[in-house]
């Protein structure tokens, strides 16, 4: 059985981290076929993915332990490496991710979440990087990515304390969008794919690259950079025909109009 799965509904891919009786906790085989899954994304039908674990408990509960158990210095550093990899490449993807976050989130599994563009929480979910715990930190962006979703304090706090916290808290410090009952998670994350599938794909795929782009640099850069993109959106046929149907009160229809160039 595949550690990862990949389905297609319409315009949105579904990756499953697919290791329920482990937690879906992340090891090599489990990076390399999440890598893989990536690069094999139809990014000419595919407009939003969403990521999820199997089963009920578990998005992700963290990285392997028995396998890091016995790394050396060099080992852990290329197993960061590749996690860290995995995880931009899912920050840089091409079009909107959605974490759907369906139970414990906590070391690679918070990690993994905050690498999306956007967090969806079931009521049972948990946050958490308890790494100090094992003796290490963590390694595929936690130390990064937390302080710069919710503040440099609230993280400190979280790692060095270990300190979790459930779905409400995470939502109230913008940790995710929103929180929703176990059984109707999906169906909220497939709502929201579908929503953002439904806009110009260019024009969205724009909007990504500008916010990335931009964020790290000064603003009188960052608008630079949204400059270019915005003017970009001129030359396609998305523009084009998304303004004519404003102009002329024509009610657009997104599968006709709305293309990949």
């Amino acid at each position: 059985m595949s550690v990862v799965l990949y389905e297609q509904k319409d315009a949105v891919g579904v990756i499953t981290i697919n290791r329920e009786k482990a937690l879906n906790a992340l090891n090599s085989e489990v990076l390399d076929a999440l890598d893989q899954t990536l690069d094999q994304v139809d990014l000419e039908t595919v407009r939003c993915l969403v990521i999820t674990g199997a089963g009920q408990k578990s998005f992700v509960a963290g990285a392997d332990i028995g396998e890091m158990s016995t790394l050396t210095k060099a080992e852990g550093e290329a197993f960061g490496k590749k996690g860290n990899d995995i995880f931009r490449k899912i920050e840089t993807f091409p079009v909107p991710v959605i974490a759907a976050v369906n139970g414990f989130a906590l070391g690679g599994g918070c990690e993994l979440s905050m690498s999306c563009d956007i967090r969806l929480a079931s009521e049972n979910a948990r946050f958490g990087q308890p790494e100090v715990g094992l003796g290490i930190t963590p390694g595929f962006g936690g130390t990064q990515r937390l302080a710069r979703t919710i503040g440099v304090g609230k993280a400190k706090e979280m790692l060095y304390a270990c300190t979790q916290v459930k779905a409400d808290e995470a939502l109230a410090l913008g940790l995710v969008n929103a929180v929703y009952p176990v059984e109707e998670l999906m169906d909220a994350a497939m709502k929201l794919a579908g929503k953002i599938a439904k806009n110009a794909p260019i024009a969205v795929r724009n909007c990504k690259k500008a916010i990335n782009g931009g964020i790290s640099l000064p603003i009188e850069k960052a608008v630079e950079v949204e400059e270019k993109l915005f003017g970009s959106c001129f030359e396609t046929h998305d523009q084009k025909e998304g303004m004519a149907c404003f102009l002329s009160r024509e009610k657009p229809k997104p599968k006709a109009v709305f293309t990949n160039n």
